[in-house]
């Protein structure tokens, strides 16, 4: 009988998967990371916009209750009060994880868009199926410096828009896509 120690090896790298992930890993997010392709993020400023919205509406709420809280004396109202406090905390700590895993990413044939830290969606829209493409910017987006494209297909079930994109880059976008739907239209 030997005494001689023995070390645990790691488990060897399945040659299938890429970069030493296992094979689970990328089974797994496999649907919402296609091979060969390269994703341009949205703008970090769309963040900043939904950061403020989520200032604006639980803020006030936030003093009103406090307010009522202190005026009254009733130690209740400070509950209400924590639970919008969490609630905008918890927004604020989603916002910027969520605008993270926003993407969009041109193919030959068609746009990508993905979205979602929990619940995943990646939508495939054709170039050949789009009708047109809508590039919006409200007052709120516009002082953000962030705009909106809004691809519209035959189907209603299967629009997609792309939030937060700096203006200069939604234009981009937008002429880029209703050149390739036209070309893809007209068979060429």
């Amino acid at each position: 009988m030997s005494t001689e120690p023995t070390t645990a090896r790691p488990p060897e790298p399945d040659p299938a998967s890429s970069a030493g992930t296992t094979a689970a890993t990328t089974n797994a997010s496999l649907p919402f990371e296609p091979a060969g392709v390269t994703w341009t993020a949205v703008s970090p400023r769309l963040a900043a916009a939904r950061l403020t919205t989520i200032a604006l509406v639980f803020g006030p709420l936030v003093l009103v209750l406090a307010a009522l809280a202190l005026a009254t004396g009733a130690s209740w109202l400070w509950v209400p009060t924590g639970v919008v406090v969490l609630l905008a905390l918890w927004g604020a700590v989603l916002v910027p994880r969520q605008v993270r895993a926003m993407a969009y990413a041109e193919r030959a044939d068609d746009l990508l868009v993905r979205r979602g830290i929990l619940f995943r969606s990646l939508v495939v829209v054709p170039y050949g199926r789009m009708q047109y493409v809508d590039v919006s910017a409200g007052p709120f987006a516009r002082r953000f410096g962030i705009a909106s494209v809004q691809l519209h297909t035959a189907s209603p079930a299967t629009t997609a828009s792309i939030d937060g994109l700096p203006p200069a880059e939604a234009a981009r976008l937008r002429d880029r896509l209703a050149s390739r739907g036209e070309a893809r239209l007209a068979g060429l």
